[in-house]
């Protein structure tokens, strides 16, 4: 088990989603950062869809109950195990009742924390993904306790590491195709928005990212549609928001463009005051 000494800003379990489940309502979820999630995972040798713990900005201390290993992969936050720095992005041995704490930040937004065997909590909808209303919890909480399986650890790879793309984490393009409403837009309105610096507002969760920067909005309302994580809608005050993995499943806003997953998750690593480009794929 690990014990949640200290919950931090945001940590929950996420895996790739709830697939296949928008026909209901039910949102995706899932890892905001897929790219560093399933690295973490690939790692270990876990099945890549593994759950992992997904920590928002540090701040946090798991206590191991019983000895694993572990991998930290996405964003640093300066991670110690017994106040000795561990690395990111390989295997970490953990011995039992080993105290895991995040300190300053280098860079990103989101660590992942893979556990060899897989983290064994519930599964709704086939997802292990927290989500208000579907899983019995929102994020964690100190005090909390999570199960994960006991491994045979013999013969375990204990040396395996992965050298990241920097690029993942300090690029500021988001590659994007057009939306279903971008060709009601004006050539003058096109390129501002595929040529303009965005700043991501403080307005920014798990749900969207508000942008500051406004674009002229002349276009009428259109009846509810689908969306999806990745789409940019554009709001009647001209504002533009970023659908994110907790996103709703439709909404009546135009939308002007569609991210990639490979922008998705690089967005995924950004918050509030950090800059952005959307760049068209042709």
């Amino acid at each position: 088990m690990i014990k949640v000494i200290k919950s931090g800003v945001y940590s929950s379990i996420q895996d790739f989603g709830r697939i296949g489940f928008a026909k209901f309502g039910v949102p995706l979820s899932g890892v905001m950062d897929s790219y560093s999630a399933s690295l973490s995972n690939r790692l270990l040798n876990n099945n890549p869809e593994e759950a992992v713990l997904e920590i928002t900005f540090g701040g946090c201390q798991l206590q191991f109950e019983k000895r694993t290993q572990i991998s930290l992969t996405g964003a640093d936050f300066s991670p110690t195990i017994n106040g000795n720095h561990i690395a990111m992005n390989s295997i970490v041995d953990v011995a039992k009742d080993s105290v895991l704490t995040f300190g300053k930040r280098v860079f990103g937004v989101r660590t992942y924390i893979a556990i060899l065997g897989g983290i064994q909590s519930e599964e709704i909808l086939k997802s292990k993904s927290f989500y208000k209303g579907i899983s019995i919890k929102l994020r964690l909480k100190t005090g909390d306790v999570i199960p994960y399986r006991n491994t045979n650890l013999s013969g375990q790879i204990k040396f395996s590491k992965i050298k990241i793309d920097t690029n993942h984490f300090s690029s500021s393009t988001m590659s994007c195709s057009k939306g279903p409403e971008f060709n009601l837009l004006s050539k003058e309105q096109q390129k501002k928005l595929t040529t303009q610096l965005f700043t991501i507002s403080n307005d920014n969760n798990r749900v969207g990212y508000r942008l500051e920067e406004s674009l002229e909005n002349n276009l009428e309302s259109i009846l509810t549609s689908g969306v999806l994580p990745g789409t940019v809608q554009l709001t009647p005050s001209g504002k533009l928001i970023v659908l994110m993995r907790d996103c709703q499943v439709t909404g009546g806003y135009p939308r002007v463009l569609q991210l990639s997953e490979t922008a998705m998750n690089r967005l995924g690593q950004k918050t509030a005051g950090d800059t952005l480009k959307f760049w068209m794929n042709e």
